[in-house]
């Protein structure tokens, strides 16, 4: 599934490319945090999600923030995909998984698998794993493996170091002034993915999305896999 599905439309006379999204992979913590807005925030992004009919992609689980999100938009009738690492299956540590499950191997597979299930990401606060998934998807976009948004739903200004971090690699010459761009942030739900439907790529690419399809296939067969 990719991400790249447009609606064109027209307003004074000046041709717009809006995305359509059939379905969001969302990064968040299996924690619910201290502070209600975060609760908030993961309910009002997947009543959205209903309301616009684009299912769900998620780390799998019952719990924190993820299990809120999940919960909701498979309450409202959207398809939820739950990707687990066999590892994480057991109850106590991810809870009940919600909607439908694929069973992974580990980490890289399952940020393999919700990539390709989803036409874009989003993410809410969460920790580590969360922002290791948001870094993730954003390098392979820079890297030409994708041109699916990536969003950053920076609640109560949780994010706002991160995304200071991300000037700062611009000011000193480590992150192209083009590749900052790749990151889409928001206050709310709403207006984050209003940013995303008009998300166009400007960035150079380090190499081709066909490419990297080529090495992956090549991977696979050497391996005896499928990817």
């Amino acid at each position: 599934m990719e991400g790249d599905e447009a609606e064109t439309s027209t307003s004074h006379d000046k041709k717009t490319v809006l995305r359509k999204f059939r379905s969001i992979c969302v990064f968040c913590g299996s924690r619910a945090g201290y502070n209600s807005s975060f609760t908030h925030a993961a309910l009002q992004l997947g009543k959205l999600m209903v309301e616009r009919k684009i299912n769900l992609v998620y780390g799998g689980g019952s719990i924190g923030l993820m299990g809120m999100i999940a919960e909701t938009v498979y309450k409202g009738g959207c398809h939820v995909l739950g990707v687990i690492p066999k590892a994480l299956v057991a109850d106590e540590i991810s809870g009940k998984t919600i909607g439908d499950v694929k069973i992974v191997g580990d980490m890289h597979q399952r940020k393999s698998e919700m990539s390709k299930h989803a036409d874009a990401f989003i993410a809410l606060p969460g920790g580590y794993g969360t922002m290791e998934e948001l870094l993730e998807v954003i390098t392979w976009s820079q890297l030409g493996i994708h041109e699916k948004p990536v969003g950053l739903l920076n609640v109560d200004g949780y994010y706002d170091s991160l995304l200071a971090l991300f000037d700062k690699g611009v000011e000193d010459g480590f992150i192209d002034d083009s590749a900052r761009n790749i990151v889409v942030s928001a206050n709310t739900p709403q207006d984050l993915i209003s940013k995303m439907e008009n998300y166009v790529a400007v960035h150079e690419i380090v190499a081709s999305r066909q490419s990297w399809e080529v090495d992956q296939s090549l991977e696979a067969t050497t391996s005896g896999e499928l990817v």
